[in-house]
């Protein structure tokens, strides 16, 4: 069976257009990339919690921020092409991105040294215009970006 995560993306105004909260992973691997690596906040959850619940906790693991569970956009599924499956919700919200508190995670480093250092789990938050985020994100997560303005389009 696919991994399956669960993430937020936040979402605010400015002169009448929309910008999205997107996240950098922390770690030496991703330390030098850029476009196709950031991601909306997210993480993986078990049969013991619901996918809303887990976006939750993540994004509030990644950002230090718990973000208010109201007028939730449901973004639906992708696929990316590791096979995770990942269900999003969008939510209008304000983040000052100087504020990040990421959690932290244990890795091997360097590898195969047998060694293990902490790092941040995302090293850093921005918001994008739309275009500029489809561009930065992980390839999949993309369609989430679409399906965020497809909701805010006036009927």
């Amino acid at each position: 069976m696919a991994k399956r995560s669960a993430g937020i993306l936040l979402y605010r105004m400015r002169e009448g257009e929309p910008e999205v909260l997107l996240v950098h992973p922390g770690g030496p691997f991703w330390k030098n990339k850029d476009l196709g690596a950031w991601s909306i906040p997210k993480g993986e959850y078990g049969e013991d919690e619901t996918p809303l619940s887990a976006a939750l906790r993540e994004f509030e693991e990644e950002t230090g921020v718990r973000p208010a569970a109201n007028s939730l956009i449901e973004l639906g599924e992708v696929r990316q092409k590791s096979g995770k499956v990942v269900v999003a919700w969008a939510v209008w919200g304000e983040f000052e991105v100087g504020e990040l508190r990421s959690n932290l995670v244990e890795l091997a480093w360097p590898p195969r040294s047998g060694r293990t250092q902490s790092f941040p789990e995302v090293d850093r938050a921005e918001w994008f215009d739309p275009a500029t985020a489809r561009g930065k994100l992980v390839a999949a997560q993309a369609e989430f970006i679409s399906r965020l303005l497809d909701a805010l389009a006036p009927e």
